[in-house]
């Protein structure tokens, strides 16, 4: 197993665990959901928008979210997290940014050293105008944009349904809702 493949595995496990155990026992109140589900829904709409423009493996995604911060797909999971742990306790919070320098940061940094090798002079351009993790809030105009980049079916540089639906991005919006749900009815009813 590769480093990525490791750290991959430590970060799905550290992940499904921490968000079983913060389903079952979280306490939250209807205020405390209407502060962190729209927060969270945002991480989730900026995690599509990611998946809509990344073809991986194939060609840098430098459009779209891409062009606000390398990393588009872990600054929305950050978002998502932060929604639910405001949905629950602001306390939540420490834990939240303390699993993703734990378990993100070895991550984006391997992730780095893939890209950079794979995708050399366009990595160099690209990571010296765009950030690594906090989105820039004027896109970065050097790389792949509306009619200029190759992620599209038909060689545009906009968002792809096809590729939102490839990345089972849709799951993380299936997950979004029953998690929801399921807070909801914890903080009406009570139990």
């Amino acid at each position: 197993m590769s480093p990525v493949e490791i750290t991959r595995t430590v970060r799905l496990r550290v992940g499904l665990l921490f968000g079983i155990a913060y389903l079952v026992f979280v306490q939250p109140t209807p205020g405390s959901l209407l502060l962190g589900l729209p927060v969270a829904f945002v991480g989730l709409l900026i995690r599509g928008w990611a998946a809509g423009h990344i073809v991986k493996n194939r060609q840098l995604a430098t459009s779209g979210p891409y062009a606000h911060t390398r990393n588009p797909l872990y600054f929305g999971s950050f978002v998502i997290a932060t929604g639910f742990a405001l949905a629950a306790h602001w306390s939540l919070l420490l834990v939240v940014i303390g699993l993703f320098v734990f378990v993100y940061g070895p991550t984006i940094e391997q992730e780095r050293e893939t890209i950079r090798t794979r995708f050399p002079e366009e990595y160099q351009a690209w990571e010296a105008a765009v950030p690594v993790f906090v989105p820039r809030l004027t896109p970065w105009q050097g790389g792949r944009e509306r009619g200029r980049g190759s992620n599209g079916p038909d060689g545009e540089g906009a968002f792809s349904f096809a590729l939102y639906m490839r990345h089972r991005e849709w799951q993380a919006a299936l997950a979004f809702v029953a998690a929801a749900v399921w807070l909801t009815v914890r903080a009406l009813v009570g139990f």
